[in-house]
């Protein structure tokens, strides 16, 4: 065995290693980006189900927007009143009173007031039917496809098909907003949860199409605009859209509006 050679050999590894540790150092030293120790307090405050829900792409980037500022610290739905103190605690800032929101389906039309234009023997959620029949096999092409594909993706088990169409429990829905993303149709949304009146349709058809295809279908009279004394209901592109922040809960629309689509929820 040549010693020396075996010596030179070690020597150069030796000198690799030292060579690296000292690169590695000085671009640890040079990309070295400070954290703010916040960012994991408030990443714990978080729900933590990386829903997407607050606009972010999940829990670690909505806790280090809070703390440069580019968040409120009311933006996690889920983590609610209770998580939204904790983080303004940290932060150092009032939270003020958050204002919860419950997944809302924009559709009236059960088993019973609608029909299928034909049977579908296919992939059984809703984004398939979708992708292929285009509006689904029921007759009103606007409404729930009531597959379930919402029911899927609720993890807080908030939602139900009943009567061939998508329900919310209130009571259950944290508005994370996985649904609202989910839906095919886009039916669902996120509206105040001690909102009273709700219009409980998303057929932009004119009125004498949607009553041949739905029996409880908005068709755009308009009579519940007219009524409205706060203006806070609008027919736009035939159906009824209600200002949440502008309703009194005087009850005039649901009272007026012949398809009785406009619903008493509180």
């Amino acid at each position: 065995m040549n010693v020396q050679a075996v010596l030179i050999a070690t020597a150069v590894v030796a000198a690799v290693g030292v060579a690296i540790a000292v690169l590695l150092s000085i671009a640890e030293k040079a990309f070295h980006v400070e954290v703010d120790e916040r960012e994991a307090e408030v990443r714990e405050c978080l729900a933590g189900n990386n829903c997407g829900a607050c606009g972010y792409a999940g829990c670690d980037a909505l806790a280090s927007a809070i703390v440069k500022g580019e968040a409120p610290v009311t933006a996690c739905t889920v983590a609610g009143q209770a998580g939204a103190d904790k983080i303004a605690a940290i932060m150092g800032v009032e939270a003020g009173k958050m204002e919860r929101h419950v997944a809302f389906v924009r559709c009236s039309g059960t088993t019973d007031l609608r029909t299928k234009k034909f049977d579908y023997y296919g992939t059984k959620t809703c984004t398939a039917v979708k992708f292929a029949l285009g509006r689904g096999d029921m007759s009103c092409s606007f409404g729930c496809m009531g597959y379930g594909s919402c029911v899927a993706v609720c993890d807080s088990k908030a939602i139900r098909i009943i009567n061939g169409k998508a329900v919310v429990e209130p009571e259950l829905c944290v508005a994370c907003g996985k649904c609202v993303k989910t839906c095919p149709q886009q039916l669902i949304e996120l509206v105040p949860a001690n909102s009273v009146y709700r219009v409980q349709c998303s057929n932009k058809q004119r009125g004498k199409v949607v009553k041949v295809n739905c029996q409880a279908g908005c068709i755009g009279c308009g009579l519940c605009e007219r009524n409205c004394p706060s203006g806070a209901i609008k027919v736009v592109d035939n159906l009824a859209r209600i200002d949440y922040t502008k309703c009194t809960a005087c009850g005039l629309c649901a009272e007026k509006c012949p398809s009785k689509v406009i619903r008493k929820y509180n």
